[in-house]
């Protein structure tokens, strides 16, 4: 079970992720369990974010790093969840 999200902005044309982003995202792997915390997918309308529910602080923090980088490249972001 998973919960999906989409982070909607406008997309820079050249847009590409810094390195500096990468380097502050949390491992996306539980340690312990070797299970997948989160995933996502950068799509040409935003982020696609998915949620495994396997650690909640983690998932939630990367989750927030994506929507401050959705801000930091469009003044307005819509996320709906799917």
């Amino acid at each position: 079970m998973a919960i999906e999200y989409k982070i909607k902005f406008d997309v820079p044309k050249n847009y590409t992720v810094s390195q500096s982003f990468i380097n502050k995202m949390p491992s996306p792997i539980h340690q312990k369990t070797m299970s997948e915390i989160y995933n996502f997918k950068i799509e040409k309308d935003g982020f696609y974010f998915i949620d495994s529910l396997v650690e909640q602080k983690i998932s939630s923090l990367a989750f927030k790093y994506f929507v401050d980088e959705a801000l930091a490249n469009s003044s307005s972001i819509q996320i709906i969840k799917l």
